[in-house]
């Protein structure tokens, strides 16, 4: 069946009518829900990517999205929406660029735009932002801050204190040693000290020798007293003399031996020669050595016994140089054993030797300790502790805060406001939880940089390197590219 023509022809246009106005009520539609119900575009659509950086090495930087070494995605970096110029900078339109840097190299210094190494813009530097600081002062920006992660803190005024402790061995108190010895010959007919560590009291009857000597020395000594007694009523003065030197030598003679003066006067007395001779303790204390056994013959300036006096003893500490200058003689000092847990002992410093150990480049110093109950024995093994401080009140501030070059040290202060300048100081002694002494160059109350102080050290000598470079001729501009080379036979004269 075959259609008329003129009907086909206005089917085609009631059909195509009809597409039409679908099409315009769609746009219309559209266009009603644009204007009333506008699109929110979100806040990371509206910002301008600057780069993307690794999350864990803000060093690897990339231009595309991607992930770093580590496997894990970048993080992108927007371009910081633009802050009005401080109040003490010209306005925008009459501010002058001094240089172009790049804004993740500031070694990367051009007189002209362009982009850096990274693919990045160059950023300007006016010249009153150059001008502005003073001397040896950086500025850095809050997002650097919060990248570098600066830290910083106050410089306290207040005494040093350090706790000094030392690895420690009790010994005898050498002041407070005694030998017992004789000063003739003989054979040890009794002897009281039967073992070594035996308490003996000063005195006490130790051990009895027999002389043939002595024996002797008294017989000579009661002659010379008869003879005495004989001629001193003899008219002739020389007789007299010569009879009282005689008594006095003879005298003298057992006085070197050993022979009190009250067995002298008991001799003279009863005239009875005595066999042996008695030696007494010279001090209280204990038998730390004994040489001798009944019936030994002994000689003249042979060692018998030694006693020590353990009431006080020494101990002695080996503590390292740098901590030299805390020790002084008479400040107290605290000690402790491992077989005596909890138990302190209390004692003082009393000598310092005034030499080191070759070895461990160590000082010894000597402390003593009251021993009523000689519970601390000799070779004995503890720990020193010596709490001192500084006796007058000084700056301090935290070691890690200074930047030492070997010859000279300084650190860094926070002027605000995205502002460092570095400043040298003179330290003094290293007290505890790493603090240092400040002998000059900072006050109290002054905020100085504890971290990522090197960064701002590399940024205070890029700055001054950049000032000589710039030379006095010409303030306005880094130095340029070097212009490339013509060749032979085109130079201009």
């Amino acid at each position: 069946m075959r259609l008329h023509p003129v009907r086909a022809l206005v089917g085609g246009l009631l059909l195509g009518l009809a597409i039409v106005a679908v099409i315009i009520g769609v746009l219309y539609f559209q266009g009603y829900r644009f204007m009333y119900h506008p699109p929110v575009a979100s806040p990371e659509a509206k910002k301008k990517v600057l780069c993307y950086v690794s999350p864990t090495d803000p060093t690897y930087i990339r231009q595309e999205p991607g992930q770093d070494p580590q496997g894990q995605d970048l993080v992108p970096v927007y371009v910081p929406e633009t802050t009005p110029p401080p109040a003490a900078l010209a306005p925008p339109g009459e501010r002058k660029i001094k240089y172009w840097v790049s804004p993740m190299d500031p070694g990367y210094v051009r007189d002209k735009p362009g982009k850096a190494p990274c693919g990045m813009d160059l950023v300007p530097v006016y010249e009153d932002e150059a001008a502005a600081p003073a001397a040896n002062v950086i500025t850095v920006s809050p997002q650097t801050l919060q990248t570098m992660g600066v830290r910083t803190a106050l410089v306290q005024v207040e005494p040093l204190a350090r706790t000094i402790r030392a690895v420690s061995r009790v010994t005898l108190n050498e002041r407070a040693l005694a030998q017992v010895s004789t000063k003739i010959n003989g054979y040890v007919e009794k002897l009281a000290v039967r073992a070594t560590g035996d308490p003996i009291q000063k005195g006490q009857r130790l051990l009895e020798i027999y002389s043939p000597e002595l024996v002797a020395s008294q017989r000579e000594y009661l002659l010379a007293r008869q003879n005495w007694l004989t001629l001193q009523q003899s008219p002739i003065v020389e007789v007299r003399e010569g009879a009282r030197r005689l008594l006095e030598a003879s005298r003298q003679r057992l006085l070197w031996w050993d022979i009190s003066t009250a067995q002298i006067e008991a001799l003279a007395r009863t005239g009875a020669v005595s066999r042996t001779l008695t030696l007494t303790a010279p001090v209280t204390g204990i038998v730390t050595k004994r040489e001798v056994t009944a019936g030994q013959y002994v000689t003249a300036g042979q060692t018998l016994l030694e006693v020590a006096d353990l009431s006080t003893v020494w101990v002695e500490a080996d503590v390292y140089e740098y901590e030299l200058p805390w020790i002084k003689v008479g400040q107290p000092a605290r000690l402790t054993l491992t077989y005596l847990p909890g138990e302190v002992f209390p004692g003082q410093v009393n000598y310092i030797y005034p030499f080191l150990q070759g070895a461990t480049r160590t000082a010894r110093i000597r402390l003593a300790f009251a021993n009523p109950r000689l519970r601390l024995k000799p070779e004995m093994y503890g720990q020193v502790e010596i709490n001192v401080a500084t006796s007058q009140a000084t700056p301090i501030l935290p070691a890690e805060a200074v930047l030492d070059t070997g010859s000279r040290q300084h650190v860094f202060l926070a002027l605000g406001g995205g502002r460092f300048a570095p400043r040298e100081v003179k330290l003094g002694l290293q007290g505890d939880y790493g603090r240092v002494q400040v002998l000059s160059g900072l006050q109290g109350g002054e905020e100085v940089v504890t971290s990522a102080q090197f960064l701002l050290d590399s940024e205070s000598r890029f700055r001054e390197a950049v000032a000589r470079m710039l030379g006095p001729g010409d303030k306005g501009a880094p130095p340029k590219e070097p212009a490339p080379a013509m060749p032979p036979g085109h130079q201009h004269h």
